[in-house]
């Protein structure tokens, strides 16, 4: 027998003292639009709606079967501090989470109701790096034990909890799993239990594939940039102890998705399936779409890995997914003074346009002023046909729909 399989299968009975497990549901919508039999691993319904407790209740239950623990501390603004809060309120021992000075309240406020009397909030640092040096430094201070989100070989066999519960739960065994990458805790868990019996699709945010760099170099390297869009996944270097369990994958076998694509299979599977995804809970399943053409007539379990979605982010996430589709756009459009000119152009708008921005920024000569305008429309062929009757309509304008600078400081 593998030991690593035994400690996975003794950690998620144990974890049934404290919460069930999670389901593993077949989607029909998913199964008919790609011609495959699509099951989600539902970690979005978790007592915390994210894995995380699984990996902080393994860990947390070896310390504390071998010593007496001042506290255990962490730094997290998300669903490794939730999930901490949550087992040591079970474990009824004391907990400190750092949290960065930006942190939202409502992530505050959810580690507080998992935490209860246990927990003790600190919020620390502009940036995450401050933090985590000042959590690290209480740590060692009051002799407590600091639990990592994902480089702690426990937390990664609590992770891989996840696998066990699959092939318990899946009636026959599926063809591919795909899950997502950040710190490689859940991605090293699933893959060591599984081994080469299980074909598995890594998922990394395009903005911080930090497994594919490392698997390209050859070891853990740090990302120069991460776009911290997807907070549950974006991470700018694997762990070690997860990398050295994942450094076999096939570099193709670790797909990048687009972070305005995300927002894209967000929206669908809340509209279609009423299904709250945070923006790393819906990596798996937005990889389908580049896998469409291998999984076809295959069964297929997506790991949805996260649902702890801040519904303040909803607008942002539809802007994203309409500019990603080709829906929405932004245009500066150099438009003439004089009575008129106005009603020429919304005359070229076609029966599904809308302007959803509209906006004076100044003259730019004195028979010309610079407009900003975002229309909307059903169909991305339609912006098509917009701007071509506006070229031969000899109106100039440019697109600033991808323009990073001008968009950060217009739109």
């Amino acid at each position: 027998m593998n030991p690593f399989v035994d400690a996975a299968r003794n950690a998620a009975e144990a974890m049934r003292e404290v919460f069930p497990a999670t389901p593993l549901l077949r989607n029909d919508h998913l199964s008919a639009k790609y011609g495959a039999e699509i099951w989600l691993k539902r970690e979005d319904l978790s007592p915390v709606r994210s894995y995380k407790l699984r990996g902080a209740f393994n860990a947390m239950r070896k310390v504390l079967a071998e010593r007496k623990v001042s506290a255990f501390v962490c730094a997290s603004a998300g669903n490794h501090a939730q999930g901490m809060a949550f087992m040591c309120r079970h474990f009824q021992v004391p907990g400190v989470v750092f949290m960065p000075v930006t942190t939202p309240q409502q992530k505050i406020d959810k580690t507080r109701i998992f935490g209860g009397a246990f927990i003790e909030i600190r919020l620390t640092g502009d940036y995450f790096d401050d933090t985590l040096a000042e959590a690290q430094r209480h740590c060692a201070e009051v002799g407590g034990h600091f639990l990592a989100p994902f480089d702690d070989v426990d937390v990664i066999e609590g992770q891989a909890s996840v696998a066990a519960e699959i092939e318990e739960q899946m009636p026959e065994p599926a063809d591919m799993i795909v899950l997502p990458v950040g710190g490689g805790g859940l991605s090293a868990g699933i893959r060591s239990y599984f081994g080469d019996a299980m074909d598995l699709r890594l998922v990394e945010p395009e903005g911080g594939m930090s497994l594919a760099a490392a698997l390209q170099a050859g070891e853990p390297v740090t990302l120069a940039h991460v776009d911290n869009f997807v907070d549950g996944a974006a991470v700018a270097r694997i762990g070690a102890a997860p990398f050295a369990r994942l450094k076999g994958m096939a570099p193709e076998h670790v797909l990048g998705v687009p972070e305005d694509r995300i927002c894209i299979t967000m929206l669908e599977m809340l509209n279609v399936e009423g299904i709250v995804l945070e923006p790393a809970g819906a990596l798996s399943v937005n990889a389908l779409e580049d896998l469409k053409d291998q999984i076809a007539g295959k069964r297929v379990i997506c790991v949805t890995s996260g649902g702890n979605f801040d519904f303040e982010r909803l607008p942002e996430v539809k802007e994203r997914a309409q500019r990603y589709a080709g829906v929405k756009k932004y245009f500066i459009l150099r438009m003439p003074q004089r009575p008129g000119a106005l009603r020429d152009f919304l005359e070229m708008l076609g029966p599904e346009d809308d302007i959803s921005r509209f906006e004076y920024l100044k003259k730019s000569a004195r028979n010309f002023g610079s407009v900003l305008i975002g229309i909307e429309t059903r169909r991305a062929e339609n912006l098509d046909a917009l701007t071509a009757r506006m070229e031969a309509a000899g109106f100039t304008y440019r697109d600033i729909t991808e323009d990073p600078v001008l968009a950060e400081f217009l739109i």
